[in-house]
């Protein structure tokens, strides 16, 4: 009984990364598999099934953009509540490998982007926000957009996106 139950979930998992991989390519990211990788097919490449540091498993999804690593994707089957997994994602934003941290794209030792989707809904933390916390979002954004958010934080670091910058607007005489 046990193994139909796995083999239930790993079914619907399967779905999932199906419906993932269908909405991040119609976002603009080409999704690849580790033994496939070419950094340079694009602006914005997903990799499936990366493994992590020790101890910090295997991610569903890495993110690059412009051949530097800047997020995760956490996949769960279609109605599993998404924000019980966040400490899952958490986990694999800071925990890349050596080889892949000389690459990758940091705020406060974690990658910038993480996303938890069941390919009917997706949550979005975007670690630049002051307060960062996930959202849900309509779709995945597209590689530029994420490249956008970093070049606004390198621009202006204390005021890295619309919800830094909201916090400094001045009062009204």
């Amino acid at each position: 009984m046990a193994d139909s139950v796995s083999e239930i979930r790993l079914q619907a998992e399967q779905k999932a990364r199906v419906m993932i991989d269908r909405q991040l390519t119609e976002a603009g990211w080409l999704v690849q598999d580790k033994s496939a990788l070419n950094l340079f097919a694009g602006p914005g490449v997903a990799v499936r099934e990366s493994i992590m540091a020790a101890g910090h498993g295997r991610v569903d999804y890495l993110l690059y953009v412009n051949q530097r690593v800047v997020g995760v994707i956490e996949a769960k089957p279609v109605g599993t509540a998404l924000s019980g997994v966040e400490w899952q994602s958490a986990m694999y934003a800071t925990g890349l490998p050596a080889a892949v941290r000389l690459r990758a794209l940091t705020r406060d030792d974690r990658l910038p982007f993480v996303f938890e989707a069941s390919g009917s809904e997706t949550h979005f933390t975007n670690g630049y926000d002051p307060q960062p916390r996930a959202r849900l979002v309509f779709t995945f954004p597209r590689p530029e957009k994420l490249a956008r958010f970093v070049r606004d934080a390198q621009a202006a670091p204390d005021r890295p996106t619309w919800r830094a910058k909201v916090r400094h607007i001045p009062a009204f005489p």
